[in-house]
């Protein structure tokens, strides 16, 4: 993807694309599994941390990433393929390997439908399933 699509990107979920932003998403857009924040602190090393933290606060409030946590090593980080700067139109579960510690995205895989009680609103799903992945089980 070139720099033009991660402007787009973020302008679409209403963010100012700063280079520094742009760095954060191009990151997240590269990896084939959600990066924690020390992962990405480590991979952008051009870039002071408080900054990265920033973009992904930032980015949690626009929905561009997905927050997922219970990991191990704490809130893991994946871009959004939703275009809506309000909601999440791409939820899915995820998978942490209780063996190697890896978060795996379940993309395709459909979240339950979950029925709140009366007065309730709900905003977000977070669902984690934990067990062994297939690189694991040998």
């Amino acid at each position: 993807m070139d720099e033009s699509k991660y402007i787009q990107l973020l302008e679409a979920h209403g963010v100012k694309p700063t280079a520094n932003r742009i760095l954060v998403a191009r990151t997240l857009a590269t990896t084939t599994q959600p990066l924690s924040l020390a992962e990405l602190e480590r991979r952008i090393v051009t870039i002071d941390k408080s900054n990265v933290f920033r973009a992904l606060t930032l980015f949690r409030e626009h929905h561009l990433v997905h927050a997922i946590e219970g990991s191990v090593d704490g809130t893991r980080y994946e871009l959004c393929h939703s275009d809506n700067e309000d909601f999440d139109e791409d939820q899915h579960p995820h998978f942490i390997c209780e063996v190697c510690q890896q978060t795996y995205c379940l993309d395709g895989v459909a979240l339950p439908e979950i029925a709140l009680p009366p007065g309730f609103i709900g905003h977000h799903v977070n669902l984690i399933v934990k067990g062994i992945c297939p690189h694991c089980k040998h």
